[in-house]
């Protein structure tokens, strides 16, 4: 009942590593995000309120591009977190255009609270691969990421 792609054998190798990096980036995802359920944030939440912990204030069209989301979701993200007191915005002096972020001393207090709770339940998931199968998974992530070698 089903078809099959026949495709040449590079096209059905690509489309095989697709979907077994698909699957398994959805199911590794899943799993953390239960870990992470405690701190009630999404991801993307979770992602930049990070992000401007480690960074320092952003741009709010620089946080959607470290979290390759559109500008109507970070407007959504960086909302939520402002109602939860964790970030606090204010235009750019020399560029009234640009929106600036800043992580407040609540959303600092969050992030110590429940990162090492992230890295954790990220640590136990990857548990499974070696130290350089590790490695190598990031390397081959940022080779396919940059699209070298397209």
């Amino acid at each position: 009942m089903g078809s099959h792609y026949a495709g040449s054998p590079k096209e059905t190798r690509a489309l095989n590593a697709y979907i077994k990096l698909l699957r398994s980036t959805q199911s590794v995802t899943r799993r953390i995000s239960a870990h992470r359920a405690v701190t009630d944030l999404s991801s993307s939440q979770f992602g930049a309120l990070e992000a401007l912990y480690h960074l320092g204030p952003l741009p709010q069209k620089t946080i959607g591009e470290k979290l390759l989301v559109s500008k109507s979701n970070v407007v959504a993200i960086v909302d939520s977190l402002e109602r939860c007191a964790f970030v606090k915005r204010r235009q750019d002096l020399d560029d009234r255009r640009i929106v600036n972020v800043s992580i407040t001393e609540e959303g600092c207090a969050y992030i110590e609270r429940t990162l090492p709770l992230h890295v954790h339940a990220i640590a136990q998931e990857f548990g499974c691969l070696t130290a350089p199968e590790q490695d190598e998974l990031a390397r081959l992530c940022r080779k396919l990421g940059l699209g070298e070698g397209a």
